[in-house]
């Protein structure tokens, strides 16, 4: 395992140009209320590169391939109350660094790290208190300058640099990925399943039931918990993109829309479905429900090497713009056709998000979604809506170990010319796709997303 961490560091050695060196720290411990503290979770980027979970620590690397690492220091007493401590002496040889010292040295030592580099790099705008503390480091080594120190003359920001590695998944990082999918869908069936039997008890079934059946198998199959916030939103909270509270009763002929994913060995998983509470979709729940089961299809025949970022969301509202028209949420006397629907935004109203984004180690993941050799290639458009000028530019290719996510949906709140059999419905279908050499490979399809088969699987 080691060696994964220790190609990567070798890679951004790589980058970093000669007298280059990278100070990456990871994530501080923070207080929840007293003295009682969240749930602590490194930083991605610190673990990407090193594998290691414990807080109070940073990796520091230079271009010719060496690294140090700054952790706590073994302290029996402390290890009582906080759990054990990995400590320096072992970190050479259980991570694989060239060198390792306690945290509290780090002020002391860095600096000497810095001497004679040229280019300092560390992520900008990420922690607290971090461009300080590098100005600190950096002012020592300028105090030496007369005897004859170089100090570092250019910054630069090393997210950028790690987020283009991030952004495509070697097989380790995959295998972790499709794990965490599978136990995010099976955690999936449970709720749906918990929702039809309870309802056909006669039971008062609540959102926050649905709720603790995610986290049993989350927690069952071995995941380190959420991979975020989950929504578990019953019937007019589902218009709600990032419902929080849980407390509302699911009720026949409720549609629930649930967004949850579980995270497993640092990597995040990102699945929603959305179902009829009691098993069964009615007419109009159905016939909105395969029009987004439809345009995703569409968006995903488009997920493959050398198509652009955007080409699926764009799939999406094709679909979309004419599926609304079709079943009335837009009124073909008053919008026109599908492409008028499109150039006007009209869709918007019902689907104002995008269809993807990229997932990896955190769920909005890294990477830019511009191509980086098109960068120059700007244009500028007045936006239909806001009438506001807004400036574009070429989409990201996608290429083979990419994931994003495949997410459209339909949200109905109340408004004037709205049929009232679509009010208060809304549905969002999500998968995670690994792009491949001839397509995508959709990692989240464990739990169904056909009608039929989701009506199948709740008489369960």
């Amino acid at each position: 395992m080691t060696s994964v961490y220790a190609q990567r560091r070798a890679r951004l050695a790589a980058q970093l140009g000669d007298g280059g060196i990278a100070i990456i720290p990871t994530a501080p411990e923070r207080g929840r209320n007293r003295d009682n503290s969240y749930l602590y979770r490194h930083d991605s980027y610190f673990y990407y590169l090193t594998g290691f979970t414990e807080p109070n620590a940073c990796l520091v690397l230079k271009a010719d391939g060496s690294s140090t690492l700054f952790c706590q220091p073994k302290d029996l007493e402390r290890e009582i109350w906080d759990g054990y401590r990995l400590g320096p002496e072992a970190a050479v040889t259980t991570l694989g660094v060239s060198d390792a010292a306690s945290i509290e040295d780090m002020d002391t030592r860095l600096p000497r790290l810095l001497e004679n580099q040229t280019t300092v790099w560390w992520p900008f705008a990420t922690h607290e208190g971090l461009a300080a503390r590098v100005e600190a480091w950096l002012n020592q080594v300028r105090a030496r300058t007369r005897a004859g120190a170089l100090c570092p003359a250019a910054q630069g920001d090393v997210c950028t640099l790690i987020d283009e590695m991030r952004l495509i998944k070697d097989a380790h990082e995959l295998d972790i990925m499709r794990r965490a999918s599978q136990i995010s869908a099976r955690a999936h069936i449970r709720a749906m399943q918990r929702s039809a039997r309870m309802l056909r008890a006669g039971q008062d079934c609540r959102e926050y039931h649905l709720d603790a059946e995610l986290l049993h198998e989350f927690r069952q199959g071995g995941a380190n918990g959420v991979a975020y916030d989950s929504i578990v939103a019953a019937g007019p909270n589902a218009c709600v993109l990032h419902y929080r509270a849980d407390k509302a009763p699911v009720r026949q002929g409720d549609l629930v829309l649930i967004d949850a994913g579980c995270e497993l060995d640092g990597y995040a998983s990102d699945i929603t479905r959305t179902f009829p509470a009691n098993g069964r979709f009615t007419g109009p729940q159905r016939a909105l429900y395969e029009l987004v089961l439809e345009s995703q299809k569409a968006a995903i025949a488009v997920t493959k090497p050398g198509q652009r970022f955007m080409d699926p969301h764009d799939a999406t509202v094709a679909v979309l713009a004419q599926g609304m028209l079709d079943v009335g949420l837009l009124d073909k006397n008053v919008y026109g056709n599908a492409q008028d629907v499109i150039a006007q935004r009209a869709y918007f109203q019902f689907y104002m998000h995008r269809t993807g984004h990229w997932l990896g180690m955190d769920v909005h993941d890294c990477g830019s979604y511009v191509e980086p050799t098109e960068i120059a290639q700007s244009q500028q458009q007045i936006d239909a809506l806001s009438g506001q000028v807004t400036t574009t530019r070429p989409s990201r290719i996608l290429r083979p170990g990419m994931v994003t996510t495949i997410e459209p949906g339909i949200y109905v709140r109340p408004a004037p010319g709205v049929p009232e059999q679509f009010h208060h419905i809304g549905i969002r279908i999500e998968d995670d796709a690994v792009v491949t050499d001839n397509g995508c490979e959709l990692i989240t399809r464990g739990v169904p997303v056909e009608a039929d088969e989701i009506e199948a699987l709740m008489r369960d």
